[in-house]
């Protein structure tokens, strides 16, 4: 029932308001006899997410909108195959299950949209990746982060190794010719020529691996990349990494890869390599958007105040909005000083979550930040276009 957070699966989500709501996160276990205390949490949750709905929405259907997250309970498969939390939303006509690769803070939340800024941190294009690992007798799809990394089931269209991939067309083992594409003639001592109107076994291998490289190229693209839209890590031989770049059309590929054979690095080692490639990416991102942010706040086109981004991101003047990790978890009540949030009696954090929703829909980039790095105390800032 659970299923990765995608960006489409996230901009569905964008689409759905002005109904009730409800949200609910929670660390999950891996591993046997922690997974035990799982469900008991999620009662416990579950409990507390009642009693706000009977408190917010008194007039709901409280027994509908919360029948879906009850039977999840008592289903013993759903608890035993989880990764380390949970996303449970649901509404008046729609509900979802997202298994999560990264720990998050307990919360439930009544809203008139899914409250979603979790899932936001989940969705960093620069904290966030996939890894392929390609051998010509292998290939696997790895997703994770700086803490783990988790196998990818393929698409079944995606060629498990070249065999699968060339079928028929894969040259025969026993084909006639020389490894090096030299005739007879050549071995004899005579001038080195090819055989009249054949190919050595080499250049037929070559052949293969161009054809089974540009398959697997393919199937990834639209299968994975194109859903996920992560960047794609390439762990390959170098030979391998050579040919499999000049043949990829996937604009998700980045350089460099980790050039070693897949088969020699277990998953710690192959998380820990991604994470020294990605990890520059990251920070040099993350620091490039802090350096605008200092900048426009000098000339007027920055604030870290809510009101102001908020009435900013209603008129579509946002153009990257920075959310501090976490920051509602620990917070409730009114924004202080902020008038017109505390005129209308709403919570922080839905606030925080309006203003990231407005902002994605008018275009905006949205990037949520460690809270040693964010430039405000008000867990929110933003660059304005004007």
């Amino acid at each position: 029932m659970a299923e990765p957070i995608t960006r489409d699966t996230f901009i569905d989500l964008l689409a759905v308001e002005n109904q009730t709501c409800l949200s609910l996160y929670m660390p999950t276990h891996r591993a046997f006899p922690d997974r035990m205390q799982d469900p008991i949490l999620y009662k416990n949750l579950l409990r507390r997410m009642r009693e706000q709905l009977i408190a917010q929405q008194p007039e709901a259907n409280h027994e509908a909108l919360l029948k879906p997250f009850e039977a999840l309970i008592d289903d013993h498969d759903f608890w035993i195959y989880q990764r380390d939390a949970i996303a449970v939303l649901g509404g008046e006509n729609f509900f979802r299950v997202f298994s999560v690769q990264r720990p998050v803070v307990e919360r439930v939340v009544v809203n008139h949209r899914p409250y979603l800024t979790p899932l936001l941190r989940i969705l960093q294009s620069a904290d966030h990746y996939q890894v392929l690992c390609l051998s010509r007798d292998s290939v696997r799809l790895f997703e994770g982060n700086r803490d783990v990394l988790d196998e990818v089931e393929l698409h079944p269209d995606v060629p498990r190794n070249q065999i699968e991939a060339l079928g028929e067309e894969l040259t025969p083992g026993n084909q006639t010719g020389f490894p090096n594409g030299f005739s007879r003639a050549s071995s004899r001592g005579d001038p080195a020529t090819h055989e009249a109107g054949g190919s050595s076994k080499q250049d037929e291998a070559n052949r293969d691996r161009d054809r089974f490289f540009r398959a697997v190229d393919r199937a990834i693209t639209a299968y994975h990349s194109k859903v996920a839209r992560l960047p794609l890590l390439l762990a390959a031989l170098p030979e391998n990494q050579f040919f499999f770049r000049s043949f990829s059309h996937n604009p998700h590929l980045v350089e460099p890869g980790i050039a070693l054979d897949p088969k020699a690095l277990d998953l710690d080692v192959l998380r820990q390599r991604s994470w020294e490639i990605m990890s520059h990416r990251y920070h040099e991102r993350l620091q490039g958007i802090l350096e605008q942010y200092g900048a426009s706040h000098g000339q007027g086109l920055a604030s870290d105040q809510l009101s102001e981004i908020e009435s900013a991101s209603l008129a579509g003047r946002v153009a990257t909005l920075l959310i501090e990790a976490d920051h509602g978890a620990a917070i409730t009540g009114t924004v202080a000083g902020d008038t017109a949030t505390a005129n209308s009696g709403m919570d922080v954090q839905h606030t925080l979550d309006d203003v990231m929703v407005h902002a994605l829909q008018n275009g905006g980039d949205v990037v949520v930040v460690p809270p040693e790095l964010m430039p405000s105390k008000t867990g929110a800032a933003a660059v304005f276009r004007f």
